[in-house]
């Protein structure tokens, strides 16, 4: 725990496994509800001082949080990478990305921007924008270095106060960003840090008439129970949330590419990322020249413990995210599906301790499967066909979720037309990684709501008052 500059221990403790053996890589203090109210009210007292500062005052901080960062870069990498199991290649990115978020936001805290609206004659109208308050942040274990850095440093920037709570599987990387904001001289309670039972955190946050904002990224049933919850104290909400991602090859597209990035995609992570490849539709003229090309590639996909340099699919986070791809796998299968590639946990005695699930491909899938409609958070590719623009817009569509999507023509007029037409908060044609620190992130539908990045993200810790002045004549 880290309240109001300090740090504490807790009653009791929790341990941190790795995934990819099972070894225990550190304990975290599991806090109380008590121990919650103190970080908030450390967070509220500590608002208005904070807000009061000028926007250079509080950037500069952040700029000597990035600077720690890129200096313990290797260490933060490594110890994520020993608590949720992602190849130390993959999780240098995201150290890089989460310093990137810093760096923006800080030099966005000076572009928070009102208006000036035009009025009687006698009279100056204004909107401005104001920090909301204290912020109660919850974030994920797929992406435990990123997903804080897109949440504190928008809220901060704009001058809130923050209530962290990261995944109890991966609270160690969430610590060595404190003891960061610990180095920089951040004032004490601007930042909080708390890790225990996700369920009493976040029902304290959401009942303390305080905490004026929750931003949460995890699942769409939690995303629901948190708005519900909400609305006893109407709090500002951003949810980011579940999906079902289509990936879509038209037969005139570079398959080549659409292989590569289809591989670099899907399996980075082990599958275990929101905007993954789920539904891979590809146009029948050309679906058996990609599937060949694809099996070639995932063949030669090294899978092993994430610290080795040379691994590219990792274990999956633990053992109940292995039992639901097997769940999925097996009922393809039964229902008709062919693996082409993979489609079992490792035999090898070197897999046997951790929670690993081969890089798999299937085809012959239809919308009958489990996996067609329920989100896939692990390495599993199935293969879809379809005849029709029309017909693989409508299939794209046909699901709650409303995240990511992606698609690979060479037909610019096609281009731009599927992009209007599929119902995603993102669209990558001929990219499937296009976010980075200066773009929106964030999905509609049963995905969720606000941003994250750009200019966007800053907004949804703002709120805007009226500000009306009537001049004597």
């Amino acid at each position: 725990m880290f309240i109001n500059g300090k740090w504490l221990s807790g009653k009791k403790e929790m341990e941190v496994k790795n995934p990819a053996n099972g070894d225990i890589v550190g304990t975290v203090p599991r806090v109380e509800k008590e121990d919650v109210n103190e970080a908030i009210d450390s967070a509220h007292e500590a608002f208005n001082t904070w807000s009061g500062l000028s926007s250079k005052e509080r950037a500069s901080y952040m700029y000597k949080v990035a600077e720690l960062m890129r200096g313990r870069k290797e260490e933060l990498a490594r110890t994520a990478t020993l608590e949720m199991g992602k190849s130390l290649k993959d999780m240098n990115g995201e150290v890089q990305m989460a310093i990137d978020y810093i760096q923006w936001f800080a030099e966005e805290a000076q572009r928070v921007y009102g208006e000036t609206v035009p009025s009687k004659a006698n009279k100056v109208v204004n909107v401005i924008k104001q920090p909301v308050g204290v912020v109660g942040a919850i974030t994920p274990w797929n992406f435990p270095v990123a997903m804080i850095a897109r949440k504190i440093a928008p809220a901060i920037a704009v001058g809130c106060t923050v209530v962290l709570k990261p995944s109890s599987n991966s609270p160690l990387s969430a610590k060595l960003i404190f003891e960061m904001f610990e180095e920089a001289g951040m004032p004490s309670g601007v930042v909080n840090l708390v890790s225990g039972s996700a369920g009493e955190i976040s029902d304290t946050l959401l009942n303390s008439s305080k905490v004026k904002k929750i931003s949460f990224t995890g699942s769409t049933e939690v995303g629901k129970e948190l708005m519900a919850e909400s609305a006893k104290t109407v709090k500002k909400l951003s949810l980011e949330l579940g999906g079902h991602a289509p990936y879509i090859v038209f037969e005139d597209a570079d398959l080549d590419l659409a292989v590569d990035q289809l591989v670099a995609g899907k399996f980075r992570c082990a599958g275990q990322t929101c905007v993954s490849m789920n539904r891979v539709y590809v146009q029948e003229s050309v679906k058996d020249e990609f599937v060949q090309k694809l099996e070639e590639k995932v063949k030669d996909v090294k899978m092993g413990d994430g610290l080795d340099p040379e691994t590219f699919v990792g274990p999956l986070v633990n053992e109940s995210g292995v039992k639901k791809v097997e769940e999925q796998v097996t009922d393809a299968v039964q229902k008709g599906a062919k693996v082409v590639v993979g489609g079992q946990r490792p035999q090898s005695e070197t897999f046997q301790k951790g929670s690993f699930y081969e890089p798999t491909v299937l085809t012959e899938v239809d919308e009958t499967m489990l996996i067609s409609y329920e989100e896939t958070f692990g390495p599993v590719a199935p293969i879809f066909s379809f005849k029709t623009e029309e017909e693989v817009i409508s299939k794209a569509n046909s699901t709650p979720f409303g995240l990511a999507s992606y698609f690979y023509t060479n037909d610019l007029s096609r281009g731009h037309r599927v992009a209007q037409q599929l119902d995603f908060g993102i669209v990558g044609l001929n990219d499937s990684l296009p976010i980075t620190a200066s773009v929106p992130f964030g999905g509609i539908k049963e995905s969720g709501f606000g941003k994250e990045g750009g200019h966007q993200g800053i907004d949804e810790y703002v709120v805007e008052k009226l500000f009306s002045t009537q001049i004597k004549q």
